[in-house]
């Protein structure tokens, strides 16, 4: 396969990984503040804490794509 083939595929592969990166991370935030809430019963202020940062998490996530993806862009203007 050339090179530049396989460097599309995997940023390919990345790409469709992020939508289950983003869900799995405001899944597992929410599902550690339900764990925390009913062990020191404080309902539902730990939930909502680590949802928060499940999400901010996920957008991180986005966020770091959307930096790979320019940077890529500009490697492959440059030559």
């Amino acid at each position: 396969m050339e090179r530049e083939t396989r460097r599309y595929m995997r940023e390919l592969a990345y790409y469709s990984s992020l939508g289950l990166q983003v869900a799995l991370s405001i899944v597992i935030g929410l599902f550690i503040g339900v764990y925390l809430d009913r062990r020191f019963e404080l309902y539902p202020w730990l939930t909502l804490l680590f949802l928060g940062l499940g999400v901010a998490a996920g957008f991180r996530n986005i966020w770091l794509a959307i930096k790979k993806s320019e940077r890529a862009s500009q490697e492959r203007d440059v030559k």
